[in-house]
C-alpha cells in the first residue's frame, strides 16, 4: 500500500482550450492563461485535454499541441497532467503515448463511457493504457458523466499497478473514497468543486477545480487555513466561494468559466459546439459573483 503524497501538487485546474474568435485553437492565449493559472491563481498542477479542456471536440494534433504549448509556458512551476482516454482503448494508448512524446508529466484516464464495459474491462482498458507510456497516472471516476463508475475492488486492483497512483474523485461519495484511499493509498484530489474542503478535511489532498480558473487564490487560502488548524477561517472561505461555484455550475462549468474570464479580460474564447457560451443573464450574474468575491 502507498503512502498518499501529493504527486501532482495540491491545486491543479482543470483548464480550458482558448479557442480564437474563429473557433480555431488560440495558442497564444492558451500560453498566457497557463501562466496566469500558476502565476496568479497559484495552481501547481494544469490538467490539459480533460473534458473542461473539450475534449470530445479537439483533434488530436490540437491535444498535443496544448501540451506542448502549457509545458513551455509553465516550465517546472507546475505539474501538466494531460487527458489520454477515451471509450476507445487503442486510441487512448496513442493519446497517451503522444503526451509523453509532447512532454507532459502525467496522465488522466476517464472511466471508459458510452459502451460500459464490466469492470475487468475497465481495469484493462487503464491497465493497458499505463503500460504504454513511462508517466505517472490519475484515474477519473465520474459516473454522473460515464455512467459507469469504478469499483472498489477494481481500485484495488488497479493500485497494485506501479504508475497507477491517485484518483480524480467526482462521485460525490465522500464515504466510498475513505474506504478506496485507506485501503489502497491512492492519493484522491476532489472533483467536485463543491466538496472541495469537506473532501480535503477527510483526507483528499488537493483538487482539480473548474473554479480555479477564477478563484485559485482563494481556493489556496482556504486549504492553507485547514492546514494552520484554523478551521473558522477555511470555512468562512468555504462559505464565501460557494455563490461563484452555484454560478460556475448553473450551466455546463467550461462555458461558465470561458465567460468568467473574458470579464476578467483573460483568454478563451467560446465553447465549440455542441456546448453553447454562457447567456447574457448567466454571464452577469458570473461577472457579479466574482465581483461580491472581490469586494469579501
Amino acid at each position: 500500500m502507498r503512502n498518499a503524497t501529493r504527486p501532482f501538487g495540491r491545486t491543479l485546474a482543470a483548464m480550458i482550450t482558448p479557442f480564437t474568435p474563429s473557433g480555431e485553437l488560440d495558442v497564444p492565449g492558451t500560453a498566457a492563461l497557463a501562466r496566469h493559472l500558476v502565476d496568479e491563481q497559484g495552481c501547481d498542477g494544469l490538467v490539459v485535454n480533460g473534458t473542461t479542456g473539450e475534449s470530445p471536440t479537439t483533434t488530436d494534433a490540437e491535444k498535443t499541441q496544448v501540451i506542448e504549448t502549457v509545458v513551455e509556458a509553465v516550465g517546472d512551476r507546475a505539474h501538466v497532467i494531460a487527458g489520454a482516454s477515451t471509450y476507445d482503448t487503442r486510441h487512448s494508448v496513442r493519446l497517451a503515448q503522444a503526451a509523453e512524446k509532447a512532454g507532459a508529466h502525467g496522465l488522466l484516464l476517464v472511466t471508459p463511457y458510452y459502451n460500459k464495459p464490466t469492470q475487468d474491462g475497465v481495469a484493462a482498458h487503464f491497465e493497458a493504457i499505463a503500460d504504454a507510456a513511462e508517466l505517472p497516472v490519475m484515474l477519473y471516476d465520474i459516473p454522473p458523466r460515464s455512467v459507469l463508475g469504478i469499483g472498489e475492488d477494481t481500485f484495488a486492483r488497479l493500485a497494485r499497478h506501479e504508475r497507477i497512483i491517485a484518483v480524480k474523485d467526482a462521485t460525490g461519495d465522500l464515504a466510498k473514497a475513505q474506504r478506496v484511499r485507506a485501503a489502497t493509498g491512492l492519493a484522491f484530489y476532489c472533483g467536485v468543486d463543491e466538496l472541495n474542503l469537506a473532501a480535503y478535511a477527510t483526507g483528499q489532498i488537493g483538487v482539480v477545480s473548474v473554479t480555479a480558473h477564477l478563484v485559485g487564490r482563494q481556493i489556496n487560502a482556504m486549504f492553507d487555513a485547514h492546514d494552520d488548524g484554523d478551521n473558522a477561517r477555511a470555512l468562512a472561505l468555504n462559505d464565501a466561494l460557494v455563490s461563484v461555484t452555484a454560478a460556475v455550475f448553473s450551466i455546463p462549468g467550461l462555458a461558465a468559466v470561458k465567460s468568467g474570464l473574458a470579464t476578467l479580460g483573460l483568454p478563451g474564447g467560446e465553447p465549440r459546439l455542441p456546448l453553447l457560451p454562457a447567456d447574457a443573464d448567466t454571464a452577469a450574474l458570473i461577472a457579479a459573483r466574482l465581483a461580491d468575491l472581490k469586494e469579501s
